[in-house]
This record gives structure tokens, sequence and C-alpha cells, in this order.
């Protein structure tokens, strides 16, 4: 993932840690019309990312016009339900056509069992030098390339000024400076902080940033690739700091039994001022006009703070996010391969300039009319001086599923700090 480090350069542009697929019996011939049929599913759903919703239904709508004869059979589920199905369809090898897949330890059991179809033949003959410098290189194994990446994303801590502003406090660039902001908002009776840790996710951005800011760049990653350990002194003071905040109050009530997007509705709603999550997101605070205008320009965004005068706030976390797969067994592989390129091809400039979202392909964006924060955030991923790829992305999905349990325990307090890395590293030693 280090090539993702500076070479964000043209600025591109993704999002959303969310993407396509389409759920089947993976048989997709032909429908009753006799047209052939891909299935296809993503994690858009119309209620919470209507803008990415729309320019979905935009792409498939282009596609089924230039290619008479075919028909894209479309679900929509939200992020975990889609994780949760993708999981049973694979046990049957009934996988959609067309589907989302996330980068590095994700799709590792999806290659191992011949599940998606390589993708070094679309990139080649339709895609080339399509995409932001390594993007496609979190995809691939074994030397070939599993799936197009449609988002590049960074995590800010997002804040609302008008409530800052209110109680008279200054966005925070240190952690103990954070401390006193949380403590100040508690003091006048305001839950500080929206976080939604039934998902897990969620609260593992938070122990990620602290890892980063107490032990540098590279010592979460060399725990999980095994040239370090879980149990180094700043992981485990990472998780220390966790259960701080925990213990000050910093997070809404009952945050541990939370979705996100109950959290962010609460963001959103201006009953919790601060919000961290990743440029998927951008929309909300930017584009979106189903979200009131008055809130929108509220709303800014800050670096993760230093920790005890340590860590390097050009350091983020975040890295590709989802991308499409094809299925290896698809009876429509070639139109399947035809409608990912296709999807890949017109989701860049829409996706910038519909939905306000950063794409993982190259877009030229100085004749594109952004906000200013999106312009912002846009030059956080020039400057960049690291991008930490999210943890459980990482991880194979068994070590994934124990780390998302631990920070659970963790942020609930049913785990100490110690107990907490020891989970990891019985977890990542057994999976070598």
């Amino acid at each position: 993932m280090k090539g993702i480090k500076r070479t964000i350069t043209i600025l591109l542009f993704a999002s959303v840690f969310y993407l396509l697929a389409g759920c089947s019996d993976s048989n997709g011939s032909s429908n009753a019309s006799g047209d052939k049929e891909i299935k296809f599913m993503h994690l858009w759903p119309e209620g919470s990312s209507k803008q990415h919703y729309d320019v979905v239904k935009e792409i498939i709508a282009d596609y089924e016009k230039e290619h008479k004869g075919v028909k894209v059979d479309l679900e929509v589920l939200s992020n975990e339900q889609y994780k949760d199905k993708l999981r049973v369809l694979s046990t049957s090898k009934e996988l959609p056509d067309v589907g989302m897949t996330w980068a590095a330890g994700f799709l590792e059991p999806y290659v191992g069992g011949n599940m998606f179809a390589p993708l070094d033949d679309v990139i080649k003959e339709k895609l080339s030098d399509s995409f932001v410098p390594g993007t496609v290189e979190a995809y691939a194994k074994d030397g070939k390339t599993y799936g197009l990446p449609l988002e590049l994303n960074i995590v800010t801590l997002y804040y609302n000024k008008a409530m800052f502003e209110k109680h008279n406090l200054e966005a925070p660039k240190t952690f103990e400076e954070l401390e006193n902001v949380v403590k100040a908002f508690k003091k006048d009776g305001i839950q500080p902080i929206a976080l939604g840790n039934k998902d897990a996710w969620t609260g593992s951005l938070w122990y990620m940033y602290l890892a980063d800011r107490i032990g540098g760049a590279d010592v979460l990653n060399k725990a999980i690739d095994r040239t370090g350990t879980f149990e180094d002194p700043a992981l485990i003071e990472a998780a220390k700091k966790v259960q701080d905040l925990v213990d000050m109050g910093a997070f809404v009530n009952g945050f541990n039994g939370l979705a996100d997007e109950e959290a962010k509705s609460m963001f959103m709603s201006e009953q919790a001022p601060m919000y961290l999550i990743a440029t998927w997101d951008l929309p909300n605070y930017t584009t979106n006009e189903s979200v009131p205008k008055e809130f929108r320009d509220s709303v800014a965004y800050l670096k993760f703070p230093t920790v005890n005068g340590k860590g390097d706030m050009n350091s983020f976390v975040g890295g590709p996010g989802v991308g499409l797969f094809v299925a290896e067994d698809s009876k429509v592989k070639k139109e399947a391969k035809e409608f990912a390129a296709f999807f890949v091809k017109e989701w860049g400039e829409k996706a910038v300039s519909e939905a306000g979202v950063i794409p993982a392909t190259k877009v030229k964006a100085d004749s594109l009319d952004l906000p200013k924060m999106y312009i912002d955030i846009l030059n956080e991923l020039n400057q960049a001086s690291n991008i930490t790829l999210f943890a459980d992305v990482q991880m194979s999905p068994d070590v994934a599923q124990v780390h998302l349990d631990s920070i659970q325990a963790l942020f609930g307090k049913e785990m100490t700090p110690e107990q907490f890395a020891k989970a990891h590293e019985d977890a990542l030693s057994k999976s070598k």
C-alpha cells in the first residue's frame, strides 16, 4: 500500500465505501424476454446514499442503451447486509456476475477459492492508465488483479463549526486539546463524538489513528504483516488511549450498540459536534442538496490530532475503498467484464460532478466546479506522507473478525489493552 503514499497526485477521487454487484444465482443467463442478464449488487441504498444510488442508476441506463439485448438485474443492500450476503452466496458459489469487493485481505478467500476472475485483460484493453497509481495494486494477488477500484479514501475528523463557536471552543490540534473539548461539551450537556461502534470498523478508525500518532506510520502494518508484534508498547498505549476517551464519556451514549448510520444521523442532526469518518461521506457535507445548506455550511474537518507531541498529521488512515469484481463462474463473463469496464469509465467524472466523491480513476478536476472542502481534502491527498490501509481490510477475514470483535470489547471495557493485543497476536500467529 505504500504505492498510494505520494502517488495520489493529479488528484483523483474516490469515495464511498460502497460499490456494485449483482446478487444472483450466478446463472445470469437470459431473462424472460430473451435478453442476456447481468446480476449486479451494490451497497448504496437510495435512503442513505441517494447521490451514489442515482449515479449507479444512470450508468446502468447508459449501459443498457448502448448494449441492446443485455439487461442489468440490480440488487441494493446496506454495507453490512452486503458483506453478509456475499459470504452466504460464496458458500454455494452463487456470487453475482459483477459485485463489490474490498482490497487486500478481504478478497483473499474469494481469490483462493477461485471465485473472482482475473481482470488484467480488462485493465490492459479498456482501462489502461485510468487509475491513480497504487490503487489497482491493492486488489492484486500473486501477480494477477481481481478488482477494479472505484474509491480512494482518507479519514478525517469532521466537526460542527457552529457548535464549537457557540461553546467558545477551537478545533483541537493535539490529543490533550481534544480531551479538553470533550470535557467542555460534556460540562454543557452535549455528547461530544458520534460513534456507531456496533459495526466495529468505526472504532477501529480511532484505534488506528492513535496507533499511528503514538507509534508512527509503520507500527500497525508491521504487526499485521508479522515483521512486528501487536504487543508493541505503542499499540498497547493506543488501546489505553481509546479507553481513556471512553472513561471521560467522549462518545455518544450507547455507542457500542449503535450502527454507523445512527451515529451519522446524530452528527447530521447536530446532537453531537464531532464524527470521524472517511471521504465517502464528503458529499453529505458539500454537494448533497437533500442535506440542509445551513448544516453543510457549518461542517469543517480537521486532521487527527498529535498525541503527547508525537505524530505526523499528514499521515492518514484510508486507502482504496471498494472495487468491482467479476465472478469466475459467471455464465455471462464476457458481458460482465464489459459492464465492469463501462462502469469504471463512467464512474470517474459522474462520481465527482454528481455525487461529490473521490474516485480511484484519474479525473481532470480543473474544469469542475468543486466545493472548497472538497478541494482542500484533495490537497490533503496530494500532500499525504502516508496512507495506512484500514486494518480489517489488511487482514484475512478470520483475523479481521477477531480485530472487530476485540475493538468492540476494548471500547466496551470488556477487555484490557494487554488482552486486546494478545487476542490479535494469537489470531495472526494462527493465520500464518
